[in-house]
């Protein structure tokens, strides 16, 4: 069914020389080039003194004592919601005053309940959240006033405050009903998709920043690959009938480009998989379960341009990194055309894009280093919800007011966690 590994790849020159055949050129681009416009100045704000966050104090059933169960939680994608907290317990924008807060973090980690193979029970996710709401809502009178319009909360599952790892499912569960006023900071982004709410702020996946920064090659290392790609192109165990899995396309990328001496495809993940990043040209990434995959963040911080290939994806901070300079984007019907539509992308093209991923700002907004610097991803994710202040006149609730049901959502949502 496909799941092996493509024909060993040529050496390099003889890989320029077939490129060169194809009238492309194997390039690495000399310097960097900053982002022009707005877009560049977003990258870099400063969010400090531009809004105050409070940081509910739960019990540690929430949070603590689900990591202390499972450390593999700091390890996986979906890792922010622990190391947001522990990056706002000590960010100059929190305070110890609620009254003059602009925004309210409740620490609630959904993620953190895996299985032996590490995938996170969605099960549980619901009802946890529902019972850390309750529990703020009965303790401060914050919640109340606004229904949650000025808190924020992470749920950067596979189709965020849905909770489902399938699409489908996903789709009929919808958002959580209480979060339905909240402020979702999640790694799914979809266009007009339920899953989406908006306001929310799409960030990228948790990738580990050390580790991925003990792998860097000298910048001069030639780019001798032309296109990369090391991941799943069928699941097998979830979608034994194929074509439910990432939508056909993964499939289509094997079938069409597994004999292809230009495409470095495999399933397998090698040790010098980071290293191989930052000696292609383009990577691919395609849509899995859910359109985002940490591959993004991988092929940004390794300045291998992204391929993407997930239809009305929402991308992380993108009003402040601009993604159509810096990518490119492949339609899934079109993943079958996917050598002639690179080959065809003008040299002149391909150096820029290579500038502006070598910019030190675009890699630090795509990662959650410990501790934190500036520009990374958290001050991003402080940089958006900035931009939504001052909150409007609706966020706050009229005495005896009430929007939400808590009644509504699946039955299994309800019972007590």
């Amino acid at each position: 069914m496909g799941t092996g590994r493509a024909p060993a790849r040529a050496l390099p020159l003889a890989l320029a020389l077939l490129l060169a055949c194809s009238d492309v050129v194997v390039v690495a681009a000399q310097g960097t080039e900053r982002i022009q416009g707005s877009a560049g100045d977003v990258l870099e704000d400063d969010p400090v003194g531009r809004l105050k966050v409070y940081v509910y104090e739960l019990p540690p059933k929430y949070n603590k004592n689900i990591l202390a169960k499972d450390s593999r939680c700091l390890k996986h994608m979906f890792a922010t919601e622990i190391f947001i907290h522990r990056f706002l317990l000590s960010s100059a924008v929190r305070t110890l005053n609620p009254e003059e807060a602009d925004w309210f973090y409740t620490p609630v980690y959904t993620t953190c309940d895996l299985t032996p193979w590490g995938h996170p029970l969605t099960t549980k996710s619901p009802r946890m959240m529902r019972s850390a709401i309750q529990y703020i809502s009965k303790r401060w009178p914050y919640w109340n006033r606004t229904e949650g319009a000025d808190h924020f909360f992470v749920t950067p599952h596979d189709f965020g405050a849905c909770f489902y790892f399938q699409e489908a499912k996903a789709i009929e569960r919808g958002v959580l009903p209480v979060l339905r006023r909240a402020t979702l900071v999640q790694t799914f982004g979809q266009k007009n998709h339920v899953c989406l709410k908006e306001g929310s702020i799409t960030i990228p996946p948790y990738t580990p920043p050390h580790k991925m920064r003990t792998h860097f090659v000298p910048p001069e290392t030639p780019r001798s690959i032309f296109v990369y790609f090391r991941g799943l192109f069928y699941d097998t165990s979830n979608d034994p009938e194929g074509g439910y899995y990432a939508r056909g396309a993964r499939a289509s990328v094997w079938e069409n480009f597994k004999s292809n001496p230009m495409f470095d495809i495999s399933t397998d993940h090698p040790p010098t998989y980071y290293e191989d990043m930052q000696r292609a040209v383009f990577c691919l990434c395609p849509l899995g379960w859910a359109p985002w995959s940490p591959r993004l963040v991988e092929a940004v911080v390794f300045g291998c341009i992204p391929v993407i290939i997930a239809d009305d994806i929402v991308l992380p901070f993108a009003d402040a990194i601009p993604w159509e300079e810096i990518g490119v984007f492949v339609a899934e019907d079109d993943v079958t055309k996917l050598d002639t539509i690179l080959t065809s992308i003008p040299m002149e093209e391909i150096l820029r894009k290579q500038r502006l991923l070598a910019n030190p700002s675009m890699k630090q907004a795509m990662l959650f280093p410990q501790p934190a610097e500036p520009r990374d991803a958290f001050h991003q994710i402080l940089n958006g919800l900035a931009r939504k202040l001052p909150h409007g006149k609706d966020v706050f609730l009229k005495p005896g007011q009430k929007v939400l049901n808590w009644t509504e959502g699946e039955p299994a949502d309800l019972k007590p966690w």
